[in-house]
């Protein structure tokens, strides 16, 4: 993955786990999978469990201990009524910035 990539996915990625999470209760293996079946496959899980410790700081998720057949029981992180406000917030942005962007690149004003 290249720099501006990398960069812009940070800023993104807060919002992209949000929506994976949507409808889908998940761990963090279980997490960085998704996203690189979804096309992203640089995405570190260091990557991801750091930001699911921010998300959870943040009151966005809901997270609930379940027991795993491989080891320790594992984290599993639920969008809460907050993280879907979050969510709700960043797809608006998201449209918002697209859109914007979409004109300029057709050389737009």
């Amino acid at each position: 993955m290249g720099k501006q990539m990398t960069e812009m996915l940070k800023g993104t990625l807060e919002g992209i786990v949000l929506a994976v999470l949507t409808g889908n209760p998940a761990y963090g293996y279980e997490i960085t999978t998704l996203l690189r079946a979804q096309g992203f496959p640089d995405i570190a899980e260091g990557t991801v469990y750091a930001l699911l410790v921010r998300i959870e700081q943040k009151g966005l998720v809901d997270v609930e201990k379940r027991p795993s057949e491989k080891g320790p029981p594992r984290k599993v992180y639920t969008l809460n009524a907050q993280g879907k406000k979050e969510l709700d917030e960043f797809w608006n942005t998201w449209s918002f910035l697209s859109e914007r962007l979409e004109e300029l690149r057709k050389g737009g004003k």
